[in-house]
């Protein structure tokens, strides 16, 4: 028996919310864990302690992200099998053994070394603690990889069949590596650093403005900001490879984003210009309105003048995604981006001009605010991205095979709405308590008087801090 239609859409809402509020959290948790390596392999190269005071203040923003992110994610996976009943049933052999490989590979790797990484300051060597960070670098790389490889299935179900209402895996090789996911990982873990570089100038940024220990924040900004000019660049790139493979597997996904109707104009000549914003009609058939450049699809999606962009109008009505939704959060994503990118080359070329230096960096109080304001921007792309991704493959939950409305579980509206209403409860609750703990790090700024760890016990390194309220701090971190 099909669920009520009402209870499907509140279900549906459900999901949304849900998954969209944890893909808020792993992109930091992943990005930020390869920097918190990057700060203390400087550390441990140069015994530089402004690298381990740094090191000690990202970790403390870092564990408030991976507490949120674990929290909404067994959110999540309650949500799959309360909401979605008859698709985790048919998918377990394949997406449960996935779930479980992440679980044991990754997530459970990640929780033994985190320990070891936050307790382990001064209690095993500095070496063995450097060897820790990275391992929870690695573990949470791990974790996304696996994520994507299920939801990559997904997108493009290959080495299964469906048979009798499962989802029978006849091989494994071909389902782990289906097409979509050698493009959508990469894309999706250098989404994560760059939200977390985005992170990391903001937070520097920030006590640059308020000129507070600016000598220990300003190289990590400088860095950080060059680091993301590269990586915003990189993006770019895989994004478009990405869009190669949705056009080549999920055509009717790349029209829907691009607004694609029809693939020949009335002349019979392909119809290749790339609809900058548009609003479709009300028939459903084609662009209202819309603002064009010539040629421009084409040069994107085929790489020739005028190569064919398969339109909507030739899939079957009830086999069409939507179109606004995707149409636009990818239009987001795009701009986004390119945002992101401009403001990196405006700071390297600050840099260049040797502007962001301790002395001068305080005075560029416009970049400052534009590097603060920035934090939001990659947040909205992710989750922008994830809608464009997870809309583009409707009506199906699994690509061509079985559609949404078979996945879900047959819930009254009643219970449906219950279940969105306790969801959102919490869901909004981790949100508030995450923004206030990060804050609260923030405002209290890093620890500038603790010992410094050594190799087996606490130590104050080779620059002893003095003790006492009336102690005169180093110069380095002496405010400007």
């Amino acid at each position: 028996m099909q669920p009520d239609p009402l209870s499907v859409l509140i279900s549906r809402m459900d999901f949304a919310l849900i998954s969209s509020v944890h893909i808020l959290f792993p992109p930091l948790t992943i990005g930020l864990a390869i920097i918190l390596f990057s700060f203390e392999l400087a550390w441990f190269r140069t015994n530089d302690e402004r690298w381990y005071r740094l090191c000690r203040f990202f970790e403390k923003l870092f564990i408030v992200n991976f507490g949120a992110g674990v929290a909404t994610g067994v959110t999540m996976e309650m949500a799959f099998g309360i909401l979605y009943g008859p698709f985790s049933q048919a998918a377990g052999p394949f997406f449960g053994q996935v779930l479980g490989y992440e679980t044991i590979t990754a997530f459970m790797y990640e929780a033994g070394f985190i320990g070891l990484m936050i307790f382990g300051w001064g209690k095993i060597s500095r070496k063995m603690h450097l060897f820790a960070t990275f391992n929870v670098a690695l573990s949470s790389t791990l974790s996304a990889m696996w994520i994507l490889v299920a939801n990559s299935w997904m997108q493009t179900p290959t080495g299964i069949e469906f048979k009798d209402g499962m989802f029978h895996v006849t091989d494994w090789l071909a389902a782990l590596f289906n097409p979509n996911v050698f493009a959508a990982f990469p894309h999706m873990l250098l989404a994560a650093v760059e939200l977390s570089l985005c992170f990391v100038v903001a937070v520097c940024a920030w006590f640059v403005f308020k000129r507070r220990e600016v000598q220990l924040f300003i190289r990590p900004l400088r860095y950080s900001l060059v680091a993301l000019a590269v990586v915003a660049a990189g993006q770019i790139y895989l994004g478009d490879l990405l869009g190669e493979n949705v056009l080549e597997h999920k055509p009717a996904a790349l029209a829907a984003m691009e607004g694609q109707y029809d693939t020949y104009d009335a002349d019979g000549n392909a119809n290749t210009a790339w609809n900058v914003i548009g609003w479709p009609n009300k028939e459903g058939t084609g662009l209202a309105w819309s603002i064009k450049i010539p040629h421009a699809l084409s040069l994107i999606e085929t790489k020739t003048w005028n190569g064919a962009v398969e339109g909507l109008n030739t899939f079957p009505e009830d086999e069409r995604p939507p179109v606004v939704l995707p149409f636009y959060s990818f239009r987001i994503m795009v701009a986004i981006g390119g945002a992101i990118l401009a403001v990196a080359l405006w700071g390297g070329w600050l840099s260049y001009r040797r502007q962001l230096c301790a002395s001068y960096a305080p005075l560029q109080r416009r970049f400052l605010m534009v590097c603060i304001a920035m934090v939001s921007l990659p947040y909205i792309a992710v989750i922008a991205g994830w809608w464009t991704r997870e809309i583009g493959r409707q009506p199906w939950i699994v690509y061509g095979m079985m559609r949404v409305e078979d996945g879900m579980s047959n819930l009254s509206v009643g219970l449906a709405s219950f279940w969105f209403a306790g969801f959102a409860i919490f869901e909004c609750a981790v949100i508030a308590g995450t923004i206030w703990y990060l804050l609260k790090v923030c405002r209290n700024g890093p620890d500038l008087t603790s010992p410094v760890a050594g190799d087996g016990e606490e130590t104050l390194g080779e620059l002893d801090l003095p003790e006492g309220p009336h102690a005169k701090r180093p110069e380095y971190i002496r405010p400007v």
